[in-house]
């Protein structure tokens, strides 16, 4: 038996600059810690992978800004829009 459709849901609103800022700031944490107790040689890599999970916060957080700030803006609808002929004027 068929189960009667039901609508998607409404996405949930969450704050994912916090989320980004939370994680960043772990790689920051991780990257003092081994700063501190330096690793050995052959672990240096640790080091660049924190560097890199930075670089990659800092991304993410001005990437996601930007896109909540497209998203709270209104639609801008382009000026020519009005001056373009339809199908009933004529294109003259």
């Amino acid at each position: 038996m068929k189960q009667p459709w039901r609508p998607d849901p409404e996405p949930l609103k969450t704050n994912d600059r916090a989320a980004i800022l939370a994680g960043t700031g772990l790689w920051a944490v991780a990257l003092v810690v081994l700063l501190i107790l330096r690793p050995p040689p052959e672990h240096s890599w640790w080091i660049w992978t924190c560097v890199t999970g930075i670089a990659f916060g800092g991304f993410g957080y001005w990437f996601v800004s930007r896109m909540h700030r497209r998203r709270s803006r209104p639609e801008e609808t382009p000026a020519l829009s009005s001056e373009l002929p339809t199908k009933d004027s004529p294109a003259g």
